[in-house]
């Protein structure tokens, strides 16, 4: 039997387990990525393992979420990570110069090789032929210092590309096909891997938006094949020599494959407030548009801007329109303008930003109230745009060119003109000045380490009790995503300072929840949160188990999970249970007390666990499904306990 690209990545880093769909294993990883945002926290974390120098191939540390600055937080953040970069080996990618998808896809990516990023859209360099995995920034640090990235071994389905997409319809209309197919729930444990003779069409940055939003349908990653348009890719950005050909072996066998005509598909809309709520664009025409951003890490590569650069010329915004413009890297935006296009956009009454993640966390040109906001971003969820009574679409870069000229909902093929197309160049201009080299190993045990006021030590979690006993003190729905749990925007400020932090865990949704977690937790009891499906949806923020750990969160019991939560959960000493039947879920109220008894040698056994509900009087079964490893993290009360005990 042949093999397909996941299993020859695997098999080329495995360190532990073996390859079997369902258990775990252990992979080494090449290189890891962080962003300032989830950063800080990982470096400390890197810190207190004592460890001199990373030790992975390379480690990339790019500036691009808090650029804003307003208050002192994100720049004493930025000189953190600035110093201890050089101190420990790291690259920096200064802010200004891009968001770290995009910069990592020009820049560093290469075929055949891991990448672990403390960012959920890490699987951006799936369209290299990467096998590039978003997880939470303590499995980072751990990476750096060496030790293996743990995962369950992914169960592989084939999406299978034929003929070529038309005129007006774009790879944001593919993968927001998928997730009208296969929805944002459902695919914990799979990777969707590319192939079929439609690739041949698609360059590398249309595969990466495909690779990019598979975290929404809440994949370990998406892997495209090394082929002849990832080596063009490459010399086009002056690397070649990275460019190895990898591919699926013809009778490689899929637990599924789905067939997607591309021919077939037509400009999309994910309406409000979740990625896989689909709709036509046609469908939609005539809904009065307030606002219109096109960027992000999804769809902000040259090729993508140029053709609404195009699309744009000769033209201007609509009045009602605020036309807003992020390139995904400083590259982009110079050759933008080097070739005259910046020039269209400019002329068409554009506002360009940063080339940060600005407006698709929250950080920055919120909508207006009620406002309609079009967007080529990856998520819509509610309140993300930082207008909780906003009305975000996440549409392609087409159908979005076209919103801005007529004001309203409009599908791209309607606007009257030949569609222009676009090619890749053959070679991009290149200049990573913006990218600090780090200290020599010789001279870098002597660099300080700049730690402003925002900036303490990883709060420390002591070892599982032997029984568990709490309180209910929240119990949430369907599709909590961490945005829901550690809110961004504004926020975001604080993530390097736990205690601060924590002030804001389940803001949108209970303002109340800290101050009544710290009672229980000051008290000496636990708190637990109930939950419905797909738990922890989103992004792959750590502080969504690192701050509820801090203010005493032991256990969280729901219907289901979703991966990159999961095992942040783990990593902080939280247990993730599920209920065993769904009905189980209505058992449980908010401040309903709940015991545990032996929890340790409960957990060791591997069985079924019982809860007693103390208020109730009566008892429910829940699962709780770890590994021999995820057992002795959460005895010893988190991962980093446990290895620096080792």
């Amino acid at each position: 039997m042949g093999k397909t690209i996941t299993q020859k990545l695997i098999e080329a880093h495995l360190v532990s387990g073996r390859i079997e769909a369902g258990s775990e294993i252990g992979i080494r990883i090449d290189q890891t990525l962080t962003q300032d945002a989830t950063g800080t926290m990982a470096y400390l974390q890197f810190e207190a393992l004592g460890i001199d120098r990373v030790r992975n191939e390379l480690a990339m540390s790019y500036i691009d979420h808090n650029t804003i600055q307003i208050g002192f937080e994100n720049a004493d953040d930025h000189r953190y990570l600035q110093s201890v970069a050089r101190r420990y080996g790291i690259r920096l990618s200064r802010a200004g110069n891009g968001i770290c998808h995009q910069v990592h896809l020009e820049r560093f990516g290469k075929p055949a090789k891991t990448l672990l990023g403390s960012d959920s859209h890490t699987s951006t360099c799936g369209a290299l032929g990467m096998l590039a995995i978003g997880a939470g920034g303590l499995d980072v640090a751990l990476a750096m210092a060496g030790e293996p990235f743990f995962l369950t071994c992914p169960k592989v389905t084939r999406v299978n590309l034929t003929g070529k997409l038309p005129p007006w319809v774009s790879a944001k209309d593919v993968i927001l096909k998928l997730l009208e197919i296969f929805t944002t729930k459902g695919n914990v444990g799979h990777i969707f891997e590319y192939g079929g003779e439609g690739l041949e069409t698609l360059t590398v940055p249309e595969r990466a938006t495909i690779a990019n939003m598979g975290a929404e349908l809440g994949l370990t990653t998406s892997v495209f094949p090394s082929d002849t348009m990832t080596r063009r890719f490459l010399a086009a950005e002056a690397r070649q020599a990275d460019w190895v050909e990898l591919a699926a072996d013809p009778d490689a066998e899929y637990v599924k494959v789905v067939d997607i005509e591309l021919a077939e598909l037509v400009p999309l809309a994910a309406r409000p407030h979740s990625p896989d709520n689909i709709g036509t664009v046609r469908e939609l025409s005539g809904i009065p548009v307030d606002q219109v951003c096109i960027g992000s890490c999804t769809n902000s590569s040259y090729r993508e801007l140029a053709t609404v650069a195009r699309i744009l010329r000769g033209r201007i915004a609509h009045p009602r329109v605020s036309f807003i413009v992020t390139p995904g890297s400083r590259q982009v935006l110079e050759n933008l303008a080097r070739d005259g296009y910046l020039a269209d956009l400019l002329c068409a009454g554009v506002r360009i930003t940063e080339s940060t993640c600005g407006f698709c966390i929250g950080g920055s040109h919120s909508p207006g109230s009620k406002g309609v906001s079009l967007r080529t971003s990856n998520r819509n969820f509610y309140g993300r745009s930082g207008t909780e009574d906003a009305e975000v679409y996440l549409v392609s870069p087409e159908t979005a060119a076209a919103a801005v000229v007529k004001g309203v909902f409009t599908d791209p093929r309607d606007l009257g003109m030949d569609y222009p197309a676009v090619d890749m160049p053959e070679s991009f201009r290149v200049d990573d000045c913006m990218i600090l080299e780090p200290a020599p190993p010789e001279k870098a045990a002597d660099l300080e380490i700049v730690r402003g006021p925002n900036i303490g030590d990883p709060p420390q979690n002591g070892p599982m009790p032997e029984h568990l006993h709490g309180e209910v003190t929240i119990k949430v729905g369907d599709k909590i995503t961490t945005d829901h749990i550690m809110p961004a925007g504004a926020r975001m400020k604080y993530r390097s300072n736990i205690r601060r932090y924590a002030d804001f865990v389940f803001e949108g949704l209970d303002p109340t929840f800290p101050a009544r977690a710290a009672k229980i937790r000051d008290k000496g009891n636990h708190n637990i949160v109930v939950a419905g499906l797909s738990y922890g949806q989103g992004s792959s923020r750590e502080h969504a188990a690192l701050c509820p750990m801090y203010l005493g969160v032991k256990a969280v019991i729901a219907k289901s999970f979703e991966r990159i939560h999961t095992a942040n959960l783990i990593n902080f000493g939280i247990i993730p249970l599920v209920f065993e039947s769904d009905s189980e879920y209505n058992l449980l109220d908010q401040g309903d007390s709940l015991e545990i008894p032996e929890i340790r040698k409960a957990l060791q056994s591997g069985a079924p666990l019982t809860i007693r509900n103390l208020t109730k009087g009566r008892s429910l079964t829940v699962v709780c499904t770890l590994s021999e490893r995820q057992q002795r993290i959460l005895l010893a009360g988190g991962a980093l306990n446990m290895v620096k005990a080792k």
